[in-house]
């Protein structure tokens, strides 16, 4: 994901602080990965130095606090964006089958290293159904797709499992 244009997504509701931002961005996308703070304003500079955003001077007691507005490039920007479809990603050459391959290669057990993958996404899974009984709609949905992801990993599983003996022979062939 594109944390420059979520930065600026959330700018669209109206210019804000950069702490704002971080904290609106971790409630709305980061439960999993929070921004850093180092992250949050690096963006936001490179931001500003693109023309995408301008900061805006607060004055107050303390330190001159600096305010973010997103600018008209800036909304066209994000405009763009949200317009393009992300590329689907086909997984055509995955961690997981290197893993079988290379233990059939190396004479390691690939049932052992479908069944360790196996449980570990069984375990995610009882995780994730969990979070989505108890979060909101947002996290409801964030959860439903990272479950369909793993329910069609786990159908590859069982497929390379049935299939792991002529797979086999053609390795060793």
């Amino acid at each position: 994901m594109s944390i420059g244009h979520a930065l600026l997504g959330l700018l669209e509701g109206g210019p804000r602080h950069g702490y704002d931002l971080k904290r609106s961005y971790d409630e709305r996308f980061g439960q999993d990965r929070p921004l850093a703070y180092g992250q949050v304003y690096s963006t936001l500079a490179r931001l500003l130095k693109n023309g995408l955003v301008e900061v805006e001077s607060e004055p107050g007691a303390g330190p001159e606090r600096k305010k973010y507005a997103i600018t008209d490039a800036g909304v066209s920007d994000v405009g763009g964006w949200l317009a393009r479809p992300e590329k689907p990603e086909p997984y055509l050459q995955s961690t997981l089958y290197t893993k079988v391959v290379l233990a059939l290669l190396t004479g390691h057990d690939a049932n052992d290293v479908l069944d360790t993958q196996r449980s570990a996404h069984l375990r995610l899974m009882r995780d994730l159904t969990r979070r989505k009984a108890g979060g909101d709609l947002a996290d409801q949905l964030i959860c439903d797709h990272a479950l369909f992801h793993l329910e069609a990993d786990l159908r590859w599983l069982e497929l390379t499992a049935a299939r792991l003996q002529q797979l086999a022979a053609q390795v060793r062939a």
